[in-house]
């Protein structure tokens, strides 16, 4: 099971600089200087973008070499926004008022048959972080203040 551990001191030279470690990397989050940051790293939502992205291209990577099929390289564009769902002709949702919409680009490289396609397009939207983003999250929180 994944484990992060997050920190943040507020000293007014870090911004919002947050160090994230999950025992073998360290990386940093922030907020853009315009937002009070020092822009020392992504921001949050552009996290929540990067483990999508990276997921998604990490199980087509995984599919096309199990599978045989000749993908020679995969990128992607994730676009994270607040929309309405009134202007919101893509979302598939009986929720009203402001949705979170993730609007994702995939640019696939090979020779690929009709099958593969078609197949290679199915597996994108099924890594496991998009299943979990697009069912739910519940959770358990302790805030211990002392």
């Amino acid at each position: 099971m994944p484990t992060i551990t997050a920190d943040l001191t507020l000293e007014p030279a870090d911004g919002y600089r947050v160090e994230l470690r999950n025992g073998r990397h360290v990386w940093n989050a922030d907020e853009p200087a315009d937002a009070g940051g020092t822009d020392t790293g992504p921001n949050p939502y552009e996290l929540l973008l990067g483990a999508l992205g990276a997921c998604t291209l990490i199980t087509l990577g995984l599919y096309a070499r199990r599978k045989g099929i000749p993908l020679q390289s995969v990128s992607a564009t994730f676009h994270y926004e607040k929309v309405h769902s009134d202007d919101c002709e893509d979302c598939e949702t009986d929720r009203t008022g402001w949705l979170d919409h993730v609007r994702t680009e995939i640019f696939l490289d090979g020779e690929f048959s009709d099958e593969q396609r078609t197949s290679l397009a199915e597996v994108a939207v099924r890594c496991p972080v998009h299943k979990t983003l697009e069912h739910g999250i519940t959770f358990t929180e302790t805030v211990v203040v002392g």
